[in-house]
């Protein structure tokens, strides 16, 4: 079986709307001919329906940086599956170390969140992997394994 490779590139909490589509202007003229891999665009949530707007009949897709755990709800100023896969996304990130690390996200909310990207067709980049601190500490394999299992509970193939 093989796989795809793909080149994901999440601009985190960077680009106005007008930035982002500066950007993506370029990288359409750079990455026109790029056939082997698959090239994926993570914008803030406020660049996705611009961006995807702008990615229309080209080789790059479009990814969420991450969607919320939840349908919907009273949730400000967060993005639900369904939101994300409307502006156009075909990705979502999820698990980020940052996510992990600032919003205490653990690896029973990301498999929630998993399970609901893959319930909305979403295609998931799910991240894994240990901290410096966790590495020095000879962790590293037991974290990964903790996050995979945890991360991919009662997920099929």
């Amino acid at each position: 079986m093989g796989r795809d490779l793909i080149f994901a590139g999440n601009w985190k909490m960077n680009k106005t709307i007008k930035k982002a589509l500066e950007l993506v202007n370029s990288l359409k003229r750079e990455l026109i001919d790029i056939e082997e891999a698959k090239i994926v665009l993570a914008p803030p949530s406020t660049a996705l329906s611009s961006v995807s707007d702008a990615i229309l009949d080209s080789n790059i897709d479009l990814s969420a940086q991450n969607i919320h755990s939840e349908v919907s709800g009273a949730y400000t100023g967060e993005i639900s599956a369904l939101m994300a896969k409307d502006a156009g996304c075909k990705y979502t990130i999820i698990g980020h170390s940052e996510r992990r690390k600032y919003f205490k996200e653990d690896d029973t909310l990301i498999n929630k969140k998993i399970k609901l990207a893959l319930e909305n067709s979403l295609k998931v980049i799910f991240c894994i992997g240990e901290s410096l601190e966790e590495r020095e500490e000879g962790r590293m394999k037991d974290v990964v394994k903790t996050q995979l299992s945890g991360g991919l509970e009662d997920i099929s193939k």
